[in-house]
């Protein structure tokens, strides 16, 4: 009876213990998230006050430049439990004899820098799997060097992304410079570099463990 009653009053103990532990944990990622988001805006106004110096301006309409600076900011500051970025930032400049033009080339830029994260994202996915005996070198160097010229596929499979800051100047020579931060979900990041290991390995036929299909399938 005894020993019963001691097994019992130590599971109450260890569940205890684990809930104060998570207790405490949930506190201070709240802090650190408070932390980065006060710190986040301060150097949202710093950067406001630069741009404005230098010329830049927001579309009529389009949200005040130091609301879409706190944005952009929040975005690049938001983390998960484990302290990995819940999200990922493209920019892009461009210049144009007329808005139009360098907008959109200046969005198309701001993808392909989020193409080249995704990039980032299948060379360290490679490393790891090599690492975990998961794939062989020959395989990951081919798909390695593959994947590095795959920008323009990456960016059409990012699909829509969210605009995090959008601004125009108009320079010396009446030309017109825009420049866009895009924004982009880490997960979602992941899961195309994911799927774009898994289709250069079924390109090249190559034979796939369960394990290895298991960590390259990708959610729906």
């Amino acid at each position: 009876m005894k020993t019963i009653k001691f097994l019992v009053m130590s599971v109450v103990l260890s569940l205890s213990l684990g809930m104060q532990a998570q207790t405490t944990k949930q506190q201070k990622l709240k802090q650190t998230r408070e932390e980065l988001r006060e710190k986040a805006s301060k150097s949202a106004r710093e950067e406001a006050k630069r741009l404005k110096k230098d010329g830049w301006q927001v579309s009529p309409g389009a949200l005040p430049l130091e609301r879409q600076l706190d944005r952009s900011y929040m975005f690049q500051e938001d983390f998960d439990e484990d302290m990995n970025p819940l999200y990922f930032i493209g920019e892009g400049r461009s210049i144009g004899e007329n808005m139009d033009a360098a907008h959109i080339q200046a969005t198309e830029l701001a993808r392909m820098d989020l193409a080249g994260k995704i990039g980032s994202e299948v060379t360290a996915l490679v490393d790891n799997l090599v690492g975990n005996k998961q794939l062989a070198a020959e395989e990951a160097a081919s798909i390695t060097t593959t994947m590095i010229e795959s920008k323009t596929i990456y960016s059409q499979k990012l699909g829509r992304v969210q605009v995090a800051l959008e601004v125009n100047r108009t320079l010396k020579n009446k030309n017109k410079e825009v420049m866009v931060r895009l924004v982009a979900k880490a997960a979602a990041i992941k899961e195309i570099a994911k799927s774009a290991v898994r289709e250069e390995l079924e390109k090249k036929g190559a034979e796939m463990s369960d394990e290895l299909k298991a960590i390259l399938a990708t959610k729906k």
